[in-house]
């Protein structure tokens, strides 16, 4: 009964000003943390008021619309996430960012440290976890089916299906299949067409 007055009080409010928020109805995050969290210091205070999926008061992202995710995936959500999209971050689906992670698209220039190296994107595929404290660094290409272990310093590819630790970030094992069926969530709102391969991969 209360998740469901949750979501009629403050579910709406949620969807309407979060159009990339794509999470299971209930059993996720309560709305009205999401509302009181998230929304009012975005929106009221002005934190991150152009990032259209929930962040976090404590986090930063900047570029937000130089970033591109997928579903199950909110990237600053959680506490002290510092997100920089200055050349660009591609997002998969099913992502999720530890506290304190850091992913860093640009460097500053050496001799101008106003000024911003040009690079290519930072890109994460599907069902990646990436552990508390981390940090991404530019122009790195993480695939599919990886955990990224905390404290680790990812400054290079990471292949998919790999488990990943450690300053240099390195692999330690092969991941096994992820397997969880994600076509029997309910979400909070009507997938988009082109995200229903991605819940059906599993079956």
């Amino acid at each position: 009964m209360f998740k469901k007055l949750d979501f009629f009080l403050f579910g709406w409010i949620i969807n309407w000003f979060y159009p990339e928020y794509y999470r299971p109805k209930y059993g996720y995050q309560r709305y009205y943390v999401l509302f009181f969290q998230y929304l009012v210091p975005q929106k009221m205070f002005r934190l991150n008021p152009k990032v259209k999926w929930p962040v976090h008061f404590t986090s930063k992202v900047l570029s937000p619309e130089k970033i591109t995710k997928g579903i199950l995936c909110d990237p600053g959500d959680n506490l002290n996430n510092y997100i920089q999209a200055n050349n660009g971050i591609v997002f998969g689906s099913n992502i999720e960012l530890g506290p304190g992670v850091s992913i860093i698209s640009s460097n500053h220039e050496s001799d101008n440290l106003r000024a911003h190296k040009k690079g290519k994107s930072i890109t994460i595929g599907n069902h990646v976890w990436i552990g508390a404290n981390s940090t991404i660094l530019p122009e790195v290409t993480i695939g599919n089916n990886v955990i990224i272990g905390a404290n680790s310093l990812v400054n290079k590819n990471i292949p998919a299906n790999s488990i990943a630790v450690g300053n240099p970030c390195k692999v330690i094992k092969q991941k096994k299949k992820y397997v969880e069926n994600l076509s029997e969530l309910i979400f909070n709102k009507k997938i988009p067409k082109k995200y229903v391969a991605f819940l059906n991969a599993n079956l």
